[in-house]
């Protein structure tokens, strides 16, 4: 019988994400506010970021170089990122990196970050027992040599660019981390959340019942579970096809 998400926490030293940046306070109110912030507190997963600054004979200014060839900007260095990943192994005390850490690092280079990629990281954090190492760049980004060395998966979040990789790797975080045990207080909230079905959440409302002369629809009212249901979903669908036509074609497509 296959284990819970539960019984593989218990089972293993806590889950553990390493953050490698030059800006270790980028994330100190990141993980001490909100859903991520009581995930980290009780520590049923633990998160570590670690100065490259601190990997460098030169502190901060020794971290990057000009690039070969010439260009705009600078490179940091990969010896630098190899000594901090080395002591993540020895800090963590991992025998066999390659099957113990999932190294990632962002960049406008690689898969679009989505939905189903937080679940497969996910499995992969608690299911496979893979810690998560990921690399947050900056300048013109980092060596080609330990990117084909040593990390494992290149996401970005979007077609557009950030001064560094914080704030992607946050998003990152905070996507994956939702899904696991206890991370939400209703843990229906994110099976329920939009994409998990391949459709985004309708309209939702709250107090007062009329605000400016818009009322709540009536089925929301009726204490019909039935009918809120079918509205709901029908609604899921409409907005879809309306803010996102791609997912809509996707939609149509499976059910086709």
């Amino acid at each position: 019988m296959q284990e819970s998400s539960d019984q593989s926490i218990d089972q293993r030293k806590t889950p553990k994400i390493w953050v490698l940046t030059l800006f270790p306070n980028h994330f100190k109110e990141f993980i001490s506010t909100g859903v991520i912030g009581r995930l980290f507190s009780d520590k049923s997963v633990e998160i570590e970021c670690l100065y490259l600054g601190d990997f460098s004979p030169k502190s901060f200014k020794g971290v990057d170089g000009t690039p070969y060839g010439g260009g705009p900007g600078m490179v940091m260095r990969a010896d630098v990122l190899k000594a901090c990943l080395d002591e993540v192994i020895n800090l963590g005390g991992y025998k066999n990196p390659k099957e113990d850490l999932e190294v990632i690092y962002t960049a406008p280079r690689g898969k679009v970050f989505n939905n189903n990629d937080a679940h497969e990281l996910k499995e992969k954090f608690i299911e496979r027992e893979r810690d998560l190492v990921f690399i947050c760049g900056r300048y013109e980004g980092i060596d080609e040599r330990f990117i084909e060395s040593y990390v494992d998966q290149i996401y970005s979040i979007g077609d557009f660019v950030l001064s560094g990789g914080e704030l992607a790797v946050q998003c990152i975080i905070d996507s994956l981390c939702r899904f696991l045990p206890s991370a939400l207080g209703n843990d229906q909230s994110a099976a329920q959340d939009s994409f998990e079905d391949g459709l985004i959440e309708g309209p939702i409302y709250t107090k007062p019942r009329d605000f400016e002369g818009k009322e709540v629809p009536k089925e929301l009212l009726s204490g019909n579970h039935k009918l809120i249901k079918s509205y709901n979903e029908a609604k899921k669908v409409e907005y879809t096809k309306k803010y996102r036509p791609d997912l809509y074609n996707e939609y149509r497509k499976t059910k086709s």
